[in-house]
This record gives C-alpha cells, structure tokens and sequence, in this order.
C-alpha cells in the first residue's frame, strides 16, 4: 500500500512541478492582444503604444489582432472562448464590457465573470459640447433647456456608443426631455454641430480639440475626474454641478476567466513597467488618455461598478444593434 501510494505521490508531485514550471517559463510564445475595433481607433492606438515594449518586457512578441463588429463584442467573444493561458489577451474598454454584450439581442458573455481584469490602462473622457449660437454655456444651461420647454436635442456618433449612452446618462440625471440624433460616426455629427443642425453633441474628447480651442464649438464638461491635459481650461462634470456623471470611458487589459495567478501576476508586473515609461504616457495623453495607477482589484470593481451604473441607463435608452 505504501509503495503505491508513494509512487502515485511521486507522478503528482513531478506533475505539479511540470505545471509551476511551464508557468513560470511564461511566456515561451508570442501573445495575442485582441482589439475589438477596426485599426485606427482610440483602443488601435492605446494597443499598438503599449504592444511593443510590453513585448520587450516579457521577451516575446505582443501582436495585435483587430476583430470588430458587433459594438465590441465579437473580440470579446473570441477571448471569453480562449484558453485561459496568458497567450489571448483584449484590450478592454467600456464598449466590448460595459455597452456592446447589453445592446445585442442576445448576451454573449458576461464580462464580469468570464474575464479576468489584469491593468487599468487609464481613460478618455467624454465631452459635452455645444454649438456657441445655442444659448448652453455650461452643463447648467443644459439641464434646464432639458428640463423646460419642448426640451433639447443631442447628438452622437451612433445608437450604443459611448456618446450616446454618456447623453442618456445625463437625461436620467435630470429626468428632463432630451431626444438622442444617431449619427454614422462621429464626423457627421460634428458637421451638423458647426452647422447648428443640432445644439448639442457628446462624443469621446480627443477629436474635438482643434474645434474647442478656435472658438468652433462650446465645450461644457468632461466627464473625467480630473480635467483633460487637451483641455486644461474645460471643467470636470463634477466641477459643473454634477458629481454623479462620470463617464470613464477606460482602457485596460484583459483576458479569459480562469488564467493562473502567476501569469496574471506577470502580466500586471510588465504592465506597470510599461505605463512607467515617460514616452508611452505621453503619447497617451497626446490621444486624451489619463493614465492613474489602479490594483487589479481596483480595475476589476470599476468594471463591474461602470455596468450596475450604465445598465439602467442602457436599457431606458431603448439602444440596439
């Protein structure tokens, strides 16, 4: 009995080491890090700063995979199905886990529980803006066209994005008539902003800095909580009067549910070497990225703290794809 028994306890044991090891020779391999929209986009760009010298930190190749469609969540979808080994990784933002899976007629996953939430990449606020022949200065002028009247209308780069859930957002805040204007992107919106088509629109910052700063369009607030380093003159949401409309429109790194501590461990270690590098932050914050140092934990809890809030607001928005 005791010969067996140590014989079965000298395979286990010679397995567990077999197993420890491989992790810790992680990663013997290139890594996939899958953005969920076409090239070109803020998550293309934030993927493609950090893909590089990750890879140098890790000593092998990070390789960007681009799978859109679907608000997101065809990316999201190929990694949740992933082997949890380290070697598929997505680079998370608010649309694949936060819009996109509640939009769909029928959820693909659930990005709380069938992702592990490894770094925090930093956020790009969301601008409220308004053409300057409008009459609304401020976040205040807003709510009480809002609230008033026939009410305002606002537009967006398309039905679920993050413009008009952030719109939908503010509406329910005040419980006034806001009627959301669906655009095919965000630069026809903006055509119709300078034109007076509409008097209101809300979109991701970054492209609107040229308008703000010549006088073109009215910015309001941004939905960060600190001001944008593109707009240092443009107040925060919480500064204009409403501390409850903070829209973190983050970026981060994910990956599959199950992946071992010690790989994760690794990953968030690199990782932080990474967002540590003075070129790499500021070519972040040349695109309206605001990097600040979250625990895994703390990124995972603003996952699932941004869905409890934006759920309601997505689902009384009535939004599909």
């Amino acid at each position: 009995m005791g010969r067996y028994f140590n014989k079965f306890a000298g395979v286990f044991t010679a397995s567990a080491l077999a197993v420890s090891s491989a992790f810790a020779a992680y990663p013997d391999k290139p890594i996939k890090l899958i953005v969920t929209f076409a090239p070109g986009g803020a998550s293309d760009i934030v993927a493609r700063t950090i893909a590089e010298p990750l890879g140098q930190k890790l000593g092998q190749p990070v390789v960007v995979d681009n799978r859109p469609g679907a608000g997101g969540s065809v990316g999201g979808l190929a990694t949740v199905q992933a082997a949890p080994d380290g070697y598929t990784l997505m680079m998370a933002n608010s649309t694949p886990l936060s819009i996109g899976p509640f939009v769909l007629e029928k959820q693909p996953y659930d990005p709380v529980k069938q992702f592990t939430h490894i770094f925090y990449a930093g956020s790009a606020p969301v601008l409220f803006m308004a053409n300057p022949k409008s009459g609304v200065n401020s976040l205040a002028d807003l709510s009480k066209k809002a609230t008033t009247g026939e009410g305002i209308a606002f537009g967006s780069g398309g039905p679920a994005s993050i413009g008009h859930i952030s719109g939908e957002f503010f509406k329910s805040l005040v419980s006034g008539n806001m009627t959301h204007v669906a655009y095919k992107g965000g630069a026809p919106m903006t055509t119709d902003l300078l034109g007076g088509q509409i008097p209101v629109g809300v979109d991701v910052v970054t492209a609107f800095v040229p308008l703000v700063k010549s006088g073109q369009i009215k910015a309001l607030a941004v939905t960060s909580a600190t001001r944008s380093p593109l707009l240092p003159d443009v107040p925060t949401t919480a500064e204009a009067g409403f501390p409850k409309l903070r829209v973190d429109n983050y970026f981060g790194v994910s990956g599959p549910a199950g992946l071992p501590k010690d790989v994760t461990e690794k990953l968030y270690a690199a990782l932080a070497e990474v967002l540590a590098m003075p070129n790499v932050v500021k070519k972040l914050e040349e695109n309206g990225i605001v990097y600040s140092k979250l625990t895994q934990a703390e990124y995972a809890a603003l996952v699932a703290r941004q869905i409890n809030e934006w759920n309601p607001v997505i689902k009384a928005s009535g939004a599909k794809l």
